[in-house]
Formats: structure tokens, sequence, C-alpha cells
């Protein structure tokens, strides 16, 4: 069965960087559609980036781009979330979400949310 596995969360000072992976398997990484999500306390989730093979894109929500980046390692089947020049602001958990039918879907950052597979989710932590 499809699998999502998170890791790389942690504390860190604003400013800082962490590096979020989330593992999949249990499908073949050749078509798929692979979100971040974060969900901070009282607030609702948001995706903040995701990473179709159908276009080959990668999309950023605003609040991030431009210091996060997506990537994906198909020798590992891993999708990579680099987060730099982290705030206060980015602080919630964040977690993977995994389609398998990209070319079916909207395309655009928000525009889907109705993955089928999710991982537990890490949490990030900024202190100021």
């Amino acid at each position: 069965q499809v699998q999502l596995v998170e890791s790389g969360g942690g504390l860190v000072q604003a400013g800082g960087s962490l590096r979020l992976s989330c593992a999949t398997s249990g499908f073949t990484f050749r078509n798929y559609r692979i979100g971040w999500f974060r969900q901070a306390p009282g607030k609702e989730r948001e995706e903040v980036s995701y990473i179709s093979e159908d276009d080959g894109g990668t999309y950023y929500a605003e609040s991030v781009k431009g210091r996060f980046t997506i990537v994906a390692d198909g020798e590992k089947k891993t999708v990579i979330l680099q987060m730099n020049r982290l705030n206060p602001e980015d602080t919630a958990v964040y977690t993977c979400a995994a389609d398998l039918f990209p070319q079916l879907r909207p395309r655009g950052i928000g525009t889907y949310t109705d993955y089928p597979y999710w991982g537990q989710g890490t949490q990030v932590t900024v202190s100021q």
C-alpha cells in the first residue's frame, strides 16, 4: 500500500534552514503529484508546495516563494522540501500527501487538496 513518511522537522532559529523529506513507497515513482501542507495551531491547513510529474512543474504558495524549494529524488523515491530563511510564521506541522492521477487534477497551488494518501506529519518550530 502507499506509504509516506516525513522526517527532518525540528526547532530552528529565525533565519535558519530545515530540510524535510517525504519518503514514499507502495507505488511506481513515475506518475505522481506530491504536495507539502502545513497547519499551525488555530489555522487552516494550507498547501505550501507541490511537485507534479505530469507537467514537471513545481508550485509554491506566495508566502514561501523564493524561500522554499521542492525537488524529487527518483532514485530514492523521496520528495524534499528545502526551507530557507525560516521565520516564526512558518511554525506548523508539515505533512506530505500523494496523488497518483496528477493529469486529472487542477493545476495551481491550493487548487486540489483531496489527496488520498497522507503522511503522519513532522513538527517545524521557528523561534525568534
